[in-house]
């Protein structure tokens, strides 16, 4: 049954409901009520009572989709119109409150300022570009005819408020600017931060090696630890939601569709003079471009189908790629202006600066070439020994032109061979095998045409219907878990905090939380379209900002209080090994291994054998040389270092001081304006009305 039977059959309910309906209305008009929606509706926000129009934010908004819809042919899809509405929500914002704030600071611009802008010996960009005399400077003759023109002089105003206003906006940056101050010894310290380094020896117990025997805690331990650390589970008020997905992705039937339409065009495509028009002509989502291009530069179907029978006037396709159909017209084929090749590796993973590690790779990566040599498998040997993730297509990397690998890997790949097996070649990554299986020997010049493969309108004005039903009857029934079983969707849950942005599985949606602003539990959203599907959402559960309870969050708690007793039971046995004897043989005291560490630095954090740690570096750096540490606590392990060697970086050159003044002048200032309208708005009356109309 649908949903207009349905309807007819209520005809009698509705009709009451308009009768109510209407008696609001009397109401309202004769109380004034009308009055007070009428303001509203024309306004979607103030700041202090200055109003937001909807006409202005309309226009705002449709400016950015506009300016999407140039550069890129398509529509915004919705979710990035939910963010674009929220940027420009938030710039109009910010517009009156620096606005509000210039007032309040008297910030003016004299008529003698203008003129100088105008007509002053270094006048207004905007000035030199509408008035240019070709050389850089302005046509003064041609800028006074202009001010003088009687038809001209609407858009001498317009030109006239604008730098007003320009100016009026570099006096308030120039004003919070000038409260940042970069001393000398700022600027010394950023400069030994960025390159003093440090070298050590240390000796570390991982928490990991304790087993948990070891330890013991009860459910009083637990709840302890989580009273002690409750405020990290604060929360704000929150929905439990649960919620259906619809595809907005094509059918078989609209893919065959769009192949036959790009099919059909191939004889016409063929016998065109001019593929730049064609493309235009026929509605291409890949723009017309002379440029050539190797097999690396495209997507592989594509390169597949142009290079493996590659000829000049042929056209291939179509062909599905990347979400696309494509008709491919080879225009010109060249040899390439840069090497391009197709290999595969075997990496042999090392740390940068394990030199432990570095050895034992060397190692394997040298072994592993002699069997290669003698025959072996090259595909198979990755698949047992390469550490990454080509290992499972046998370290097939693809092809690759330049700057798309480190550059010792490519010197080599460049010059090897095909067919040859070269390395090991040492990288920031460890070792690597590499075997050269084709090299580039043409480059071609194509016309793509391009059509993305689209749900029909029929498709998803099905889709949609089929969510409206499932949103009215179980909105009448009470039963939304049993209506979408009834229909084949999948119920999903998800927890989401008031005015959460991204909301996993989801994204974000203004129109969702829009729902939940005033939503009530059992209550069922409206159909939802957002970029790739259709959401129908019911408030299963409203909770009230607090904590999150105890059992929610045991989970959590109970790994990070091991690791919080394995700490103290860790550095209890290294404080008392490190009493007993000192630095010196520590090592031994605990039954571990002492290790080295060279070149650590507040840019490189890696310390062998414990990983990024972001305390042991900061505790070394602030240490002098020979000094030894007492019993550091870090995120994995406890550790004592010793410092070998205090690297301190040369004198700072003159061109280096002035770039990190600039640099540290910028970030400041960044950071300073952006601490200044956050004050702003938290001390500002903001009221927000998009909610209304944007349902």
């Amino acid at each position: 049954m649908g949903v207009m039977t349905k309807m007819r059959e209520s005809t009698g309910a509705i009709l009451w409901l308009l009768v109510f309906a209407f008696g609001v209305i009397w109401v309202l008009q004769d109380s004034g009520g009308l009055d007070t929606i009428g303001q509203v509706g024309n306004n979607i926000g103030s700041v202090n009572g200055d109003p937001i129009s909807v006409d202005e934010y309309n226009q705002a908004v449709d400016q950015q989709v506009q300016s999407y819809q140039n550069q890129t042919g398509e529509s915004m899809p919705p979710q990035m119109l939910d963010q674009t509405r929220d940027r420009v929500f938030n710039q109009l914002v910010e517009a009156r409150l620096r606005e509000q704030e210039m007032e309040r600071l008297g910030l003016g611009v004299s008529d003698d300022e203008l003129v100088e802008m105008i007509q002053g010996d270094d006048p207004h960009p905007i000035i030199k570009a509408y008035f240019s005399d070709g050389n850089g400077g302005v046509d003064r003759a041609l800028l006074q005819n202009f001010i003088a023109n009687p038809d001209a002089t609407a858009d001498w105003i317009n030109i006239e408020n604008y730098l007003r206003s320009e100016r009026r906006r570099q006096k308030l940056e120039n004003l919070i600017n000038s409260t940042v101050r970069i001393t000398e010894a700022d600027i010394v310290e950023e400069y030994a931060q960025r390159n003093k380094t440090v070298d050590v020896r240390y000796v570390a117990l991982r928490y990991s090696s304790l087993p948990d025997d070891e330890i013991s805690y009860d459910d009083g331990d637990l709840r302890s630890f989580y009273n002690e650390h409750r405020e990290e589970f604060a929360r704000e008020k929150s929905f439990d939601l649960s919620y259906v997905t619809a595809s907005k992705a094509p059918t078989a039937a609209d893919s065959a569709a769009t192949l036959s339409d790009v099919e059909s065009l191939r004889e016409s495509f063929a016998a065109a003079e001019d593929d730049s028009l064609f493309l235009a002509r026929n509605g291409s989502e890949r723009p017309w471009t002379d440029a050539y291009f190797r097999r690396d530069e495209l997507a592989e179907d594509i390169a597949d189908a142009v290079f493996d029978d590659i000829e000049e006037g042929s056209v291939v396709g179509p062909i599905i790629s990347g979400g696309q159909v494509h008709l491919v017209k080879v225009i010109d084929v060249r040899p390439p202006e840069e090497t391009a090749v197709k290999a595969r590796h075997i990496l042999f993973r090392a740390a940068e600066g394990d030199d432990e590690a570095r050895a034992e790779a060397l190692a394997e990566a040298r072994d592993i070439r002699r069997q290669l040599l003698n025959g072996g498998d090259f595909a198979e040997l990755a698949a047992q020994h390469s550490d990454d993730g080509t290992a499972q297509r046998g370290g097939d990397l693809g092809w690759f032109g330049p700057g798309r690998m480190v550059e010792p890997f490519e010197e080599a790949a460049f010059g090897a061979r095909v067919g040859q097996i070269v390395g090991p070649v040492e990288t920031q990554f460890g070792y690597h095998l590499i075997e050269v299986t084709e090299r580039a020997t043409e480059e071609a010049q194509i016309a793509d045409f391009a059509l993305t493969l689209r749900a029909s309108v029929q498709t998803l004005n099905r889709v949609q219907s089929n969510l409206d039903d499932l949103q009215y009857f179980s909105t009448e029934e009470g039963d939304f878990t049993g209506e979408a079983g009834r229909r084949g969707l999948e119920v999903r849950t998800v927890a989401v905090e008031e005015d959460q942005q991204f909301i996993p599985g989801i994204g974000n949606s203004r129109a969702l939380l829009n729902f939940l602003t005033g939503a009530s539990e059992g209550d069922v959203s409206p159909v939802i379209e957002l970029n790739d599907f259709f959401l129908v959402a019911t408030v299963e559960q409203i909770n009230d900002a607090g904590y999150q309870p105890f059992e929610d969050v045991r989970a959590q708690l109970e790994p990070r209080l091991r690791n919080e007793l394995k700490a103290e039971v860790q550095a209890q046995r290294l404080q008392e090994a490190l009493d007993n004897g000192g630095f010196e043989g520590l090592a031994d005291r605990v039954s571990t291994a002492e290790r080295e560490a060279a070149g650590l630095s507040y840019a490189n954090q890696s310390v062998p054998g414990i990983g990024r740690d972001a305390v042991f570096v900061g505790s070394a750096m602030a240490m002098q040389a020979e000094q030894t540490s007492g019993v550091v606590e870090g995120a994995n392990a406890v550790y004592v270092i010793h410092v070998t060697a205090v690297n301190e970086p040369g004198a700072i050159q003159p061109s280096e001081y002035t770039n990190l003044q600039n640099q540290l002048t910028s970030r400041q200032q960044n950071i300073v304006r952006s601490q200044w309208i956050t004050a702003l708005r938290e001390s500002a009356d903001i009221e927000d009305n998009r909610r209304i109309f944007l349902q």
